[in-house]
């Protein structure tokens, strides 16, 4: 019996209206099914009287019932659709939603900008491990700030300046904007979030930024850079990138931005002033760098519907559900199996790892690729570490930097050094001195702790460690013989001789 279910989020934002179609399986593992997206421009379109026209009102509708009907292919049992600044702040909200309910039959609720801090924040500390930092969210008709401490919500505001209704304030037509207008901006936007004290009295914090102003900053920037990482969420930038960012599209007219790679043409008139308020947010902040969050409004509207709440106080939480989702997602490999690999992996490194200098990250790292090294299975079982490398960099999950989620994908797939390079040949710019190497030791200690428990049979109930000369002894106790082992162990005795100058031998003492 399928128990899927299956929920369409859609949020009727100032400046696009988005859909998310979003699946949870009986298992506890969830994904995005499909997504929409319609530059509505809500606050750009208000009637100088503060309402929003019928004829507005209709074409709104029309997209959410296209919305519902992509929902209804997918079998949702539930839509939650909402609302924020631009309905919210609309002089007739009321009659908007009633006319609304009635074209298509969704119940839409209004957010309070509060209510969009705190989801947007939640969305945060699902994805991100920062413990303190500060949260922005630009959209087009309010920019929320919430102050996280210790991964807890401490202040949250919500300011009625958005991108569009910050071009429509300022007369943005389709011209160059002049460093004038960027300065009066800056210097509104600075005025106003200077009235909430708390923004300006913890200096040097992060600044994490949720929306579609900060997420086209970070396309850009990739591009300009080659960066070849192919994933935005944890992307980071430095302060000093986003004035020279601005200056550069601000003296290009509204045209010749839509035609810059890499920025999507809907956004090239509501680029410039949604940078201009993060510049301002930056500097009253005094932030050090600015972090990118893929997840958003949508992403915490499901969390908060559908899932049950977790305690995400733990640094650690995000990369642990990350890697059961993972898991869940695609059950190739027995529980059993990938908990025994890593118990085995950990006390190799445990071991071994004192008589060589290793890098920081070495453990944790192999702990996790320990326990994603099948993944790729789910494609192909013959070719699954081509696929595991793949899937681990294009696959959704968080609670590593990039780097740290490249190391691991190479970990996990390691099939020795020349397969090696050619993976991480796009990648050599992310890379430091001695990853590769630290990556082969890694990847052939991960290979001989599947080789240890290759008959899936979790039968070594404790492995001894023993270095004599340039021999590794394994000694393990078990519960049976392990023939199949004992063959693994000498295919792979090369490659640990190899990269760690030692051979591997394997004795077991049964019962």
């Amino acid at each position: 019996m399928n128990t899927n279910k299956v929920t369409g989020i859609i949020d009727i934002g100032s400046n696009t209206v988005r859909l998310s179609v979003y699946q949870l399986t009986s298992n506890g593992a969830y994904r995005v099914l499909d997504q929409g997206r319609w530059p509505a421009r809500l606050s750009q379109r208000m009637a100088p009287d503060g309402t929003l026209p019928v004829e507005v009102v209709d074409e709104l509708a029309e997209v959410l019932r296209y919305f519902s009907r992509i929902c209804s292919k997918h079998g949702a049992d539930k839509i939650r659709a909402v609302a924020t600044a631009a309905i919210r702040q609309a002089a007739n909200r009321d009659t908007v939603i009633q006319r609304l309910f009635a074209a298509t039959g969704l119940s839409i609720e209004i957010l309070t900008g509060e209510d969009e801090a705190r989801i947007g924040s939640r969305a945060m500390l699902n994805s991100l491990s920062l413990a303190d930092c500060f949260v922005v969210d630009i959209g087009g008709g309010s920019t929320e700030i919430t102050l996280i401490k210790n991964r807890k919500v401490v202040h949250a505001v919500s300011f009625p300046i958005g991108c569009v209704n910050t071009s429509v304030r300022y007369s943005l037509g389709e011209e160059p904007v002049s460093q004038s207008v960027l300065s009066n901006i800056q210097a509104d936007v600075r005025k106003l979030i200077s009235k909430e004290k708390w923004i300006s009295s913890h200096p040097n914090l992060p600044l994490i930024g949720l929306g579609g102003t900060v997420r086209a900053l970070a396309k850009l920037h990739q591009r300009e850079s080659n960066y070849p990482f192919p994933y935005l969420h944890g992307y980071e930038l430095n302060n000093p990138d986003l004035p020279s960012t601005l200056g550069s599209l601000s003296i290009l007219n509204v045209e010749q931005r839509r035609k810059l790679p890499g920025l999507s043409k809907d956004r090239g008139d509501v680029i410039v002033p949604g940078l201009a308020i993060l510049l301002g947010v930056v500097q009253q902040a005094e932030t050090s760098r600015l972090v990118v969050c893929g997840a958003g409004l949508r992403d915490g509207l499901f969390q908060e519907t559908c899932l049950l709440n977790h305690e995400t106080d733990s640094e650690d939480y995000v990369l642990e559900e990350s890697i059961r989702n993972l898991n869940a997602l695609y059950p190739v490999a027995p529980e059993g199996h990938l908990n025994q690999v890593r118990k085995l992996a950990l006390t190799l490194y445990d071991n071994l790892s004192p008589h060589t200098v290793m890098p920081a990250y070495s453990r944790r790292i192999l702990e996790t690729a320990s326990r994603l090294f099948r993944i790729g299975a789910v494609i192909d079982y013959n070719e699954s570490a081509d696929h595991t490398f793949y899937m681990l960099l294009h696959t959704i999950w968080n609670g590593l930097s990039h780097r740290e989620m490249l190391l691991t994908a190479a970990i996990a797939s390691y099939r020795g050094a020349n397969p090696l390079r050619r993976k991480l040949a796009p990648y050599r710019l992310m890379l430091e001195d001695g990853d590769l190497e630290a990556i082969a030791k890694l990847g052939s200690l991960l290979q001989l702790a599947v080789a240890l428990d290759r008959s899936e049979s979790q039968a070594i109930t404790s492995l001894e460690l023993a270095i004599k000369g340039k021999t590794l002894h394994l000694i393990a106790h078990a519960d049976h013989p392990l023939p199949v082992e004992h063959m693994e162990v000498e295919t792979y005795a090369r490659e640990i001789k190899k990269n760690w100058g030692i051979t591997p031998m394997l004795t077991v003492h049964i019962g």
